[in-house]
């Protein structure tokens, strides 16, 4: 072992991490860390992160004046600071696992880029992440562009806050200009056509019926819908209970019609859908498991089918009705960010769409001259 080093064993890990003024080991200041030096300091990826090695040729790489991480090869530097990374959104941020993939695939795309510039996340500069987004115009949207900078951008704040950098390099790029895009809205006669599309007693269709019926009546999104368990739900009280986006438990209330709907499902429906090895997920497909996002997407496009819906469909087409239906009705705004898991009212206000016909209504009930 070079000198100025001293290894940290922990069976196969073959991380090293020294301070150069005690010459003890210990947790760095952007979070890597054996165990033993973990429990030191309260912070959750600490505790969490081992990473072990395979045999390969090794290289020290410098990212502070203080410490030095003996690391097998630059790819493996890399990647173990985007597992932190991602190891970060899970258990601090409380971000979704759909929401984490989809920063995991944008952070690929983006390394595969500095990797064929030669470009490290040391030097890496603004204008080397312009390059990368103008390069993802030619085949991406505006909207997928902008994902993929918010993704850079969070990735270089972790790592400035770490301690890898000492400025975030993406902090002053503009987003791309977005449209602000309306989901498709249903009238309340096109609900009850969607909604009255599942009949007969067959399982099959008292899943649908009570998939159908509870999204409109909670507004649920379809992550949460799909993810739900037999214990989410009160029948009695008539309320489900969800985690939503960033880990946030919400109760939202159900209507009659859901709850008359779920409660036939589980008394008759379900029970003819489990099979060895289901669990306590409330939608089960045919083959005993959970239905997927993609299920059901394909279950609303049916029945709208069905239904003689033409306009473009989608879970969150019924989302967006149950908001919109609301809040024409007079529900007011705040109620209806709680119930969609909102954390910022201006995200709710998407929503707030509304027909000629309302705004003319309103119009002539309340103004002083109609």
């Amino acid at each position: 072992m070079p000198d100025g080093h001293s290894e940290v064993s922990r069976s196969e890990t073959r991380i090293f991490v020294q301070d150069q003024e005690t010459g003890d080991p210990k947790r760095s200041d952007w979070g890597l860390s054996t165990r033993s030096g973990a429990k030191k300091n309260k912070g959750l990826r600490g505790d969490v992160l081992e990473y072990v090695a395979q045999a390969r040729p090794q290289v020290d790489v410098e990212i502070g004046q203080k410490d030095h991480f003996r690391m097998e090869t630059r790819e493996v530097f890399v990647d173990k600071w985007v597992d932190q990374f991602l190891l970060y959104l899970r258990i601090e941020r409380g971000l979704a696992d759909n929401t984490i993939s989809a920063y995991g695939r944008d952070l690929t795309v983006f390394l595969d880029f500095l990797e064929n510039r030669s470009l490290s996340l040391e030097i890496v500069q603004a204008g080397d992440i312009e390059t990368y987004l103008r390069s993802l115009r030619n085949t991406l949207s505006a909207r997928s562009t902008a994902r993929a900078l918010s993704s850079v951008r969070m990735f270089f704040r972790f790592l400035t806050a770490e301690g890898l950098r000492e400025v975030n390099p993406a902090r002053l790029i503009d987003s791309p200009k977005l449209d602000r895009r309306l989901p498709g809205v249903l009238s309340a006669a096109e609900v009850e056509k969607l909604l009255s599309s599942p009949s007969g007693d067959r399982p099959a269709a008292m899943r649908d019926r009570a998939m159908l019926e509870l999204l409109y009546a909670t507004g649920l999104r379809v992550s949460e819908l799909v993810g739900l368990r037999i214990r989410n739900i009160n029948l009695e009280a008539g309320f489900v209970r969800t985690m939503g986006k960033g880990a946030k438990e919400r109760v939202i209330p159900m209507g009659q019609k859901a709850i008359e709907a779920v409660r036939e499902y589980l008394e008759r429906g379900r029970p003819a859908l489990v099979k060895s090895g289901t669990g306590s997920e409330l939608f089960l497909n045919c083959r005993g498991k959970a239905i997927s996002r993609q299920g059901f997407w394909k279950l609303i496009k049916n029945h709208a089918l069905k239904a003689g819906i033409t306009k473009s469909l989608s879970p969150h087409s019924i989302r967006h009705s149950f908001a919109s239906h609301l809040l024409e009705g007079g529900a007011d705004l705040r109620s209806v960010q709680f119930m969609l898991g909102h954390a910022d009212i201006a995200t709710t206000q998407i929503y707030t769409h509304v027909t000629h016909s309302r705004l003319k209504e309103v119009h002539e009930k309340f103004h002083p001259r109609p």
